[in-house]
């Protein structure tokens, strides 16, 4: 794709949502990071209706340590998962506290030294937390950026390599939110709705749906 169509389709996004922010719920930096984590492989509906009481009661690494990873498993045994991310939030807690004087690092490679923390994990909370223009990639990203054309890739890494370099400066603060937002709502796995997408024509999908026929 050229640099005259992606530049287009981001200007659309931004058009129709110009100050776009993770719909996860969180009361400060931390809290992000460990709804962040809980996300993997689990929806944001799920981890917000999780959280909200946990976040209302245990808001620092040593809250959550203090609750320990039996009473932490109570507040999240619906969301995916559950046992593992546990035992790594608690392991998370640790590290804070012991490492870190209970503060989160913003670098990189720090934040990816924390148990359950990818690269992911850390790119999307240095671009909500710290305002970086990094591109971290979900599913939702993954395959919106093969689908449209904007990269082809068959990993992750690749994926956030390849949207990192195309994506122009002006948008890359958000992009990766307005491509988790236009996957989650238009551009959905099963059946896209190409015929309500404000990028259907540079988009590169061949397989287009069509509108639904009335009867």
């Amino acid at each position: 794709m050229n640099k005259t169509d992606v530049t287009e389709i981001f200007s659309r996004l931004r058009a129709a949502d110009p100050e776009p922010v993770t719909e996860l719920e969180y009361v400060n930096d931390f809290t992000l990071l460990v709804a962040v984590l809980l996300s993997a492989q689990a929806t944001d509906v799920g981890v917000n209706k999780a959280t909200k009481p946990l976040f209302a009661k245990y808001n620092s690494p040593q809250a959550i340590l203090d609750l320990g990873e039996a009473g932490l498993k109570q507040y999240i045994k619906t969301i995916g998962l559950f046992n593992s991310k546990a035992k790594n939030v608690i392991a998370l807690c640790e590290s804070l506290i012991h490492n870190f004087d209970g503060e989160i690092p913003e670098t990189m490679e720090e934040l990816t030294s924390l148990a359950g923390v990818g690269n992911k994990t850390a790119s999307v909370w240095l671009n909500s937390a710290r305002g970086h223009p990094l591109i971290a990639v979900d599913t939702h990203v993954f395959r919106v950026g093969n689908r449209t054309g904007l990269c082809k890739t068959k990993t992750t890494d690749a994926t956030q390599k390849a949207l990192q370099k195309k994506i122009p400066k002006e948008f890359l603060q958000d992009a990766h939110h307005w491509l988790i937002l236009h996957g989650r709502y238009t551009c959905k796995a099963r059946k896209p709705m190409c015929f309500n997408c404000r990028i259907e024509d540079v988009c590169r999908f061949k397989k287009k749906t069509p509108p639904p026929t009335s009867k």
